[in-house]
């Protein structure tokens, strides 16, 4: 008889997220659970599933090396449940997501490369492999998800750019438009941007997600074009991309500018690191409510570990 010894960053998929839960619990929460799931959330249709030139592509090959025995979380309780603060201050964006408009989309890439240059999304897509990878997802709000993204690794876009040697960091931002995004004129930092460094960049776990769920990605999650890094809580995870650049100086990020003495530049997560405001020793698992301890890189440590030997007098955590 052969033994398999699970990895830390497995879980068993039986801990699923019901969506029947989730929804019931988030209309007790909004004072209307009678309305029942069908009031509170329109069909998926209205969440970014409208012809998409590269639906075709979809579904793609998922990498068993990311293999999760953790149940998904429905589609329709991650796609209702989101931070986008540019649509909006609460979780319900989805609706106001909409009004964002995903073809055309040009990504510019430039910075310290050989040569700048601009891509459109469909063309970027065509350009790679996409494959699907079960990813935990975890919030720094203590709140945690498993979503079966599509995409491909950063790595793959950073070779591509050939950056020059003396680039330490890669710098994302996202759009900028106050005429369909209404936080956005307000007073916030905007527009949105998060950094890695090159290291972290051309760590396999990087992914530059295109899809969820074997399909391109609805808006509420950042279509065309985001970024999911696991073992980072969530704010690192920048959506709705326009460009990529590559510098020797550290980026200053969304979060740095807005609460510096709560979000650092590296987010990486720790429960034995609590937020200012919250421990982050355990998470809870929406939809079932059920709390879990918070692993150590969000269970991927040995994955990304040895990147950060040397730098523990770095804010690694937050």
């Amino acid at each position: 008889m052969h033994y398999f010894r699970r990895k830390g960053w497995e879980i068993a998929e039986k801990h699923a997220t019901p969506e029947s839960v989730f929804l019931n619990r988030r209309a007790l929460l909004s004072g209307g659970a009678a309305l029942g799931a069908g009031a509170i959330l329109p069909s998926l249709r209205a969440f970014g599933q409208e012809a998409d030139p590269s639906a075709s592509l979809y579904p793609a090959k998922r990498n068993e090396l990311y293999k999760i025995e953790r149940e998904v979380t429905p589609e329709k309780v991650n796609a209702a449940y989101n931070n986008f603060y540019e649509f909006g201050l609460s979780k319900n964006i989805a609706k106001a997501a909409e009004a964002l408009k995903v073809r055309p989309w040009t990504i510019k890439v430039d910075g310290m490369v050989e040569k700048a240059r601009e891509i459109g999304i469909d063309d970027l897509i065509k350009s790679v492999t996409l494959e699907e990878r079960l990813y935990r997802h975890r919030c720094v709000e203590a709140w945690s998800m498993t979503v079966p993204w599509t995409g491909f690794p950063l790595k793959a876009l950073v070779e591509a750019a050939k950056p020059l040697s003396s680039a330490k960091y890669v710098r994302f931002e996202t759009f900028m438009d106050p005429k369909v995004a209404p936080e956005q004129r307000g007073f916030w930092p905007w527009p949105y941007v998060e950094g890695l460094t090159m290291a972290e960049a051309m760590n396999d776990l990087s992914f530059m997600v295109t899809g969820a769920y074997g399909k391109p990605m609805a808006k509420s999650f950042g279509a065309p074009l985001r970024l999911h890094t696991p073992w980072k809580y969530g704010f690192k995870h920048i959506k709705s991309i326009v460009k990529v650049s590559f510098t020797d100086q550290r980026p200053t990020t969304f979060w740095e500018a807005s609460g510096p003495r709560e979000y650092g530049f590296w987010a990486n997560v720790n429960p034995k690191v609590p937020h200012p405001r919250w421990s982050q020793a355990n998470e809870e698992v929406l939809g079932t409510g059920e709390r879990q301890p918070t692993t150590l890189f969000n269970g991927y440590g040995e994955f990304v570990a040895d990147m950060y030997k040397g730098l523990e007098k770095e804010p690694l955590w937050m």
